[in-house]
């Protein structure tokens, strides 16, 4: 099957879509697919559903009586049947699923979330038939999908019922910097990585805007009032539809302000407590929510065992929370701009700067193998204590190579990350003066050092220190 021409990228998705729908006719098989909402998966599943001739049902917010009506509803126009079929409860709907011919072609089945909460029963359902079709030799062919991720992500994991039953496991994941900027039709690197930092890669966002993309960094202020700051706008409002389309979040305000912690710089549990004016062990669970909703991930510390620090993982609810959350009542009145020029330090310090050493350690994952000597196993962040000096240095991209049993961890390379500033020798000392301190623990004998900016780098740096400048970053566009 050849995916469809108005489907932007995603090609290893189609391809596992496409051979799950090809895959074995003498046995039932389940796929899962999951993703945050915008992302393109119901694009995707409808596509796939149109060229394999199967059908496609989305659920809804609904009871479950309306919910098996509007399914059977759907049942009898891909079937081609007179009248729909009536069902009396999830037990009837999913017995008559698996009696359809594989003629029928494959079953999506999209926000599966809505379904399974009115109807907890349903996963254990279809573990049931799922078993029964086993034996018997029916070729049913089932994608689940659903944007609720803490209720995608439980359908397969521990004891849940349709654990083991799965062929497929596709997440559906924002575009990564590259991408994006291509989808945005964007070509500057500076104004990328401008632009990257407030809507991410998420597809749908283009659309919200209208197919409005900033043309050059000297107007990417305009185009912030007159979509993301503008009240007319549907970004104006997302970063807050975001969590409150959880299905596991109840106090909403509770969760903004953890989120808000940690997009003001509180990474660790016990600053984000503090800064909510709570205990740690009060906010375990609200953390649990928030990573397995895909709104936050923890980054462990490379260098210290058991230590980890929270970063928000959506960059419009970091510049929500850092910009426009504060003053969001100047922002609904119409007063964008006081508020924008209040804010563009702030948007520059908090916003853009973590999130271009984010991009810097995403590069580092995709970056030629032979960049720092070795194909690298592990790439993060990490602190080195200089107990002599009392003082901490934070290494931004730490590149590990894979562990070897019984040998000290090699370190591919150290380095550290700067939008704003022109990097040179003072931090390239700094970088230095880690290596010396990790090699009682570490071989650093081959440690490559390297300086990551958005602001260019001083004359005349050793060679042998890597320079990667935003040309190096979006390599693929220049």
């Amino acid at each position: 099957m050849q995916k469809p021409s108005w489907i932007f990228a995603r090609d290893a998705e189609w391809q596992h879509l496409a051979r799950f729908a090809a895959g074995a006719p003498e046995r039932p098989r389940l796929g899962v697919v999951s993703g945050r909402r915008r992302q393109g998966k119901t694009f995707l599943l409808q596509a796939l559903a149109e060229q394999a001739g199967g059908l496609y049902f989305g659920a809804t917010q609904a009871t479950e009586t309306e919910s098996l009506s509007l399914f059977a509803a759907a049942l009898a126009a891909h079937t081609g049947a007179t009248s729909p079929p009536r069902f009396d409860g999830w037990d009837d709907a999913v017995r008559f699923l698996f009696a359809l011919p594989p003629s029928t072609g494959p079953l999506v089945i999209d926000e599966f979330p809505y379904l399974s909460k009115m109807s907890p029963s349903l996963p254990s359902i279809l573990q049931r038939e799922f078993d029964r079709a086993v034996p018997a030799g029916r070729a049913t062919q089932l994608l689940l999908c659903g944007s609720a991720m803490s209720v995608m992500g439980g359908l397969l994991s521990g004891t849940a019922p349709l654990r083991g039953r799965a062929n497929l496991e596709l997440i559906v994941k924002p575009f990564d910097h590259l991408l994006a900027a291509e989808f945005w039709q964007v070509g500057d690197p500076r104004l990328a990585v401008l632009l990257h930092s407030v809507v991410g890669g998420t597809p749908a966002y283009r659309r919200f805007v209208d197919e409005d993309s900033p043309q050059s960094v000297d107007t990417f202020d305009d185009w912030l009032l007159r979509t993301v700051l503008s009240p007319a706008s549907p970004l104006f409002r997302e970063a807050r539809y975001l969590l409150e389309e959880e299905t596991d979040v109840r106090d909403t305000a509770l969760y903004h302000s953890v989120l808000a912690a940690v997009a003001n710089g509180n990474g660790t549990r016990g600053g984000i407590a503090n800064y909510i004016g709570r205990k740690a062990t009060d906010i375990g669970h609200h953390l649990l929510v928030l990573e397995d909703s895909g709104l936050l991930r923890r980054q462990q510390d490379l260098f210290r065992s058991g230590r980890s620090v929270y970063q928000v993982a959506e960059p419009l609810v970091v510049f929500y929370q850092v910009v426009m959350r504060p003053q969001w009542g100047l922002l609904e009145s119409g007063r964008a701009e006081n508020v924008w020029s209040a804010a563009r330090q702030r948007f520059a310090s908090q916003v853009v700067g973590p999130h271009f050493e984010q991009l810097c350690r995403e590069y580092a994952i995709t970056a030629p193998p032979d960049l720092y000597g070795d194909l690298p196993g592990e790439i993060g962040a990490g602190v080195v204590a200089d107990r002599s000096r009392r003082s901490q240095i934070e290494i931004d991209v730490v590149v590990l190579a894979p562990a070897q049993p019984g040998e000290r961890r090699r370190i591919l390379s150290l380095g550290e990350a700067k939008w704003g500033e022109v990097m040179g020798r003072r931090h390239i000392a700094r970088l230095e003066r880690a290596r010396e301190l990790l090699s009682k623990d570490y071989d650093t004998s081959g440690t490559v050092l390297a300086c990551y900016s958005g602001a260019g780098f001083e004359p005349d740096l050793d060679p042998a220190v890597l320079t990667i400048g935003l040309d190096e970053l979006y390599r693929p566009l220049n």
